[in-house]
């Protein structure tokens, strides 16, 4: 009986280390930083004009789907998000920096390829 009980205390305790692993979750791990346009870098900002005017935009992969696979923005249907460019001085090709929009006013700054976000505050 003794080594049952033990046994069921190892089940127990392996499960309860596991579970914050097997929790799934639709909500970002943690709430978003918030970045006011005025602190943006100036390209971000530039970005963000052509965003509200729609456009031009100077790189191809502008306005393509963000499929938001790190989860770290707010959960929404495929198509929901989009990619955009800026640019990073000195950089000859599309550099880290980016800013995702739904539904714009909804857009996030990463200065660090989808690493992190910020929600840009109008």
């Amino acid at each position: 009986m003794r080594r049952a009980a033990q046994a069921g205390w190892g089940l127990l305790i392996a499960l309860l280390l596991c579970l914050p692993f097997a929790q799934a979750s639709d909500q970002p791990p943690h709430p978003l930083a918030v970045v006011s346009v005025a602190q943006l870098p100036p390209e971000a900002r530039d970005t963000l004009q052509r965003i509200q005017r729609g456009g031009p935009f100077p790189y191809a992969r502008d306005g393509i789907t963000f499929k938001n696979r790190e989860r770290i923005l707010p959960p929404q249907q495929t198509g929901y998000y989009r990619e955009y460019t800026v640019s990073t001085p000195g950089v000859s090709h599309r550099g880290a920096r980016r800013i995702v929009c739904g539904i714009v006013p909804e857009c996030y700054y990463s200065a660090d390829h989808y690493r992190s976000f910020k929600r840009i505050k109008e």
